[in-house]
């Protein structure tokens, strides 16, 4: 399956009104996951929704919400208000994603599934130069020592809160998995040299947050989709994997699943990783290359015999001019079949 809905919306005669009408969003929602043939329900990702709740809560505007960031450190009166566990009121796009989810779980075939933008994602969206107080803080300086990296355990306190607020509110409405996006937990924020080195800022900015949100979703007996579509090395994969446990683990296109595959459980679902962010482009991505590239994932997954989900990298984003060749290249995608693995006698 691909985690496809974007695509499915956009076929739709007025989608961007779509977006906040609960109801038609969970027909497409539906929709999408008829199409592709899979129980699970896959929301779209829209990662923008969790920050402008989290603005709203001090006055900032939904349509000027993407642009805001904190550039100096928060006094304890606006950290306070950002950090109330207490839910606040949803933007449009949450309500209806809240009212989706209720449509889904009302059909027995189908599992319904959230979605939400990972904390530490979430604090790179709200400052205006994360990756230098996170280099800062990997080498060593201390938030009482740097306004900087202040700033940036505050944004961390203040993520948190808003992703813990907005995966309870999408249990509340019937989640019984939330698949949550991490992309920005990747080398490019997160110095390899410095974690080799013995930083403790993958811990710290990472794994520490996504943990305490992995016992919210436990708390409501819901399961973790974990995604994380940049790039890694081998020890996040591992962590990934391993401490928080996900259902699935789903990694962008840079990773062989295959070679991975030595790193997850045996319980841990592998997902992806089909690199569609290139389907627009015949010339990037010519049709006879996906199905290559599929067969080739179908079968290196069916030589190491670690469950798998074909699907995408992430999720597949509609382009005006280019939206017969992504479906048509989906398609192709999933059509492709590699003969199964023959089972073992059960003598044997």
């Amino acid at each position: 399956m691909p985690v496809g809905a974007d695509l499915i919306l956009h076929q739709e005669p007025d989608p961007e009104n779509l977006r906040n009408d609960g109801a038609a969003l969970g027909r497409v929602i539906e929709h999408t996951a008829r199409r592709w043939n899979t129980p699970l329900a896959i929301p779209l990702m829209d990662l923008r929704l969790e920050k402008i709740d989290l603005l709203a809560r001090i006055g900032v505007s939904a349509k000027d919400a993407d642009a805001y960031h904190f550039t100096v450190p928060l006094d304890d009166a606006t950290l306070a208000t950002l950090c109330d566990e207490k839910a606040g009121s949803s933007c449009p796009g949450s309500t209806a994603r809240d009212e989706a989810l209720e449509y889904i779980a009302s059909k027995p075939d189908l599992i319904s599934a959230g979605m939400a933008i990972g904390p530490f994602s979430l604090v790179t969206r709200l400052m205006a130069d994360p990756i230098t107080a996170t280099a800062m803080a990997g080498r060593g300086q201390a938030p009482e020592d740097s306004d900087d990296v202040r700033l940036l355990f505050q944004c961390l306190q203040a993520a948190e809160a808003a992703v813990h607020r907005s995966v309870r509110s999408q249990i509340h409405h019937g989640a019984r998995a939330v698949m949550i996006c991490e992309p920005a937990a990747n080398t490019s924020f997160l110095s390899p040299r410095q974690l080799k080195s013995g930083s403790s800022i993958f811990e710290r900015l990472v794994m520490e947050p996504n943990l305490r949100l992995k016992a919210v979703l436990d708390q409501g007996h819901c399961d973790l989709i974990f995604h994380d579509c940049g790039e890694l090395i081998d020890p996040m994969v591992k962590a990934f994997a391993h401490r928080l446990h996900p259902v699935i683990l789903s990694l962008g296109g840079s990773r062989k699943l295959w070679e991975d595959a030595r790193l997850v459980p045996s319980d841990v679902v592998l997902y992806g990783n089909l690199p569609t962010k290139s389907f627009y482009s015949d010339g990037a991505m010519p049709i006879e290359e996906v199905i290559r590239r599929t067969e080739d994932l179908l079968a290196n997954m069916n030589a190491c015999g670690h469950p798998h989900i074909l699907g995408s990298e992430c999720d597949v984003l509609f382009v005006p001019e280019a939206r017969d060749t992504i479906l048509k290249k989906v398609d192709a995608m999933m059509a492709v079949t590699v003969p199964a693995k023959p089972l073992l006698k059960a003598d044997s």
